[in-house]
């Protein structure tokens, strides 16, 4: 998948392209109250990935292969309560984008960007073992992907 994890990157975004033109190609029937769930998820789901990117700060990479020159772990704010919130956030936001439009095949997409995004996690999460020693410690306490769940 590239060595900084390129392969990874190009994955996530055919997915959510699929995600976007399957909006205007599949529609299922959905009681309009669940409908607006899909807007409240969607919205989580943008406040949780943009609160992970601003802590990231000058540490924030499109690659899951952390930046070798001088950045820290960061484990506060959003990533005291899940490890990957921009990941986390933008599955939450493609699901809920899905729902709003009621898209079978936008929600079963986000489904697959979600496990995706578990499998680039665990990637990820071996490189950060390797660079940062604390690594370990922060996976004990904190869930990957849904905060408090998963």
């Amino acid at each position: 998948m590239g060595s900084r994890g390129e392969g990874w990157v190009i994955g996530q975004f055919v997915i959510g392209a699929a995600i976007f033109a399957a909006t205007f190609f599949t529609h299922i029937e959905l009681p309009f109250i669940v409908r607006l769930l899909g807007i409240v998820l969607l919205l989580i789901g943008a406040l949780i990935a943009g609160l992970g990117v601003l802590r990231l700060g000058s540490n924030l990479s499109p690659f899951p292969k952390p930046k070798s020159d001088g950045h820290a772990l960061v484990t506060t704010g959003i990533y005291s309560f899940v490890r990957h919130p921009i990941y986390s956030g933008i599955a939450f936001a493609a699901l809920g984008w899905s729902v709003w439009w009621a898209s079978l095949l936008g929600i079963v997409l986000a489904l697959v960007l979600f496990v995706w995004f578990d499998l680039k996690s665990r990637r990820e999460e071996t490189w950060l073992v390797e660079k940062y020693p604390d690594y370990a410690a922060y996976q004990t306490r904190v869930k990957k992907l849904i905060p408090f769940i998963y």
